[in-house]
């Protein structure tokens, strides 16, 4: 019986990647990212968001059959949904894969739909930390947008890093700025999302996402008023965590 592939420990190889690719540039990167035997099985992950389309455009010419996974919270804007449909069709990406919290879940936690009124960080886990972890739960790597830009949370990110002792995070628009991203999209002639111009350069759910004002730091609309800055996917406490998956849920429920 043929024994299967064991990757190298996740910390040297997320070094040796680092080391490697420190001074290529992002589409380089990507492309490294997706070809490379130190990353193994990679997914993109995306909200296809306000900036969302210049890393799906990266992928639809490297490889448009890379698994990219779309989590529908079920509370997110009509635009968005449209959005992710148009886009997907428009750079023929043929692998997109909705992902949403289980039936089960929801009706058990937020049966009402009114958990994001008085526990923004549970309904982010319900919806977006749990259903990402279930999904990728089969990958070595994911490719994420995040950017060093965005905020004091992300500011020292690198191009690669250890997630968990078995999964690691692209990010290959790290140093990006917002001027890079403009003129990408530019260029490229890429479809904008509807909201972008209506002043959301930062778009999750339509609940907990509102207009940013002229000067405001890019992500202000996020969960304003709170001291919530991250949805969960990436940091809690600005550290990675563990959660529960769907099965475990279950499991611990029957």
């Amino acid at each position: 019986m043929e024994r299967p592939v064991m990757l190298p420990d996740i910390e040297l190889r997320v070094a040796a990647l680092n080391d490697r690719y420190r001074h290529h540039a992002a589409v380089s990167v990507m492309e490294k990212a997706l070809k490379d035997a130190d990353t193994g099985e990679v997914a993109l992950v995306s909200s296809f968001g306000a900036e969302s389309v210049v890393l799906l455009h990266m992928v639809s010419i490297i490889a448009p059959g890379t698994p990219v996974l779309f989590i529908d919270t079920l509370m997110l804007f009509q635009e968005t949904l449209d959005y992710q449909r148009d886009v997907a069709a428009k750079l023929g990406l043929t692998n997109v894969r909705n992902i949403t919290a289980s039936e089960a879940a929801l009706k058990l936690d937020d049966p009402d739909g009114t958990l994001h009124q008085f526990n923004t960080d549970a309904c982010c886990n319900l919806r977006k930390t749990v259903p990402l972890e279930t999904a990728l739960s089969g990958y070595d790597a994911w490719i994420t947008g995040r950017k060093r830009y965005q905020g004091d949370t992300r500011s020292t990110i690198d191009f690669f890093e250890v997630e968990t002792p078995t999964r690691m995070k692209i990010n290959p628009l790290a140093h990006w700025g917002r001027e890079d991203l403009e003129e990408y999209i530019v260029q490229n002639r890429l479809p904008r999302h509807p909201l972008v111009a209506k002043g959301y350069p930062s778009i999750g759910c339509a609940p907990c996402t509102s207009p940013v004002k002229p000067g405001e730091d890019p992500r202000a609309g996020r969960w304003r008023g709170q001291t919530k800055t991250e949805c969960g996917i990436h940091f809690i406490g600005g550290k990675p965590v563990r959660v529960k998956t769907d099965i475990e849920t279950e499991e611990k429920v029957a």
